[in-house]
């Protein structure tokens, strides 16, 4: 199940190729007062919602490149993805 460590090598090498940000100085300046003036609560929720955003969106991935797997199998693809590059523990397996 899943892609060869070979093939995770190289995806994480694509992603380094690709710039941090396509933000303008002068908006990264803007999101910046914005996260400021935000509460703890606040940047913690948003922070959550990113986190399942992307969550999200690394799934709907993984649905589209395994159309056959189920629930369970996307699950545990997901959390070997968040291991990377180590190997999924045994208890997850």
């Amino acid at each position: 199940m899943g892609r060869s460590l070979e093939a995770d090598r190289q995806l994480r090498v694509n992603i380094l190729l690709v710039p941090i940000t396509d933000t303008s100085a002068e908006a990264r300046a803007v999101q910046l007062q914005i996260q400021r003036a935000m509460t703890e609560e606040q940047r913690i929720l948003l922070a959550l919602e990113m986190s399942l955003f992307a969550r999200a969106l690394a799934k709907a991935r993984i649905r589209q490149e395994h159309p056959d797997w189920t629930e369970g199998d996307v699950a545990r693809e997901l959390l070997r993805l968040a291991f990377l590059p180590h190997p999924l523990p045994e208890k997850l397996r």
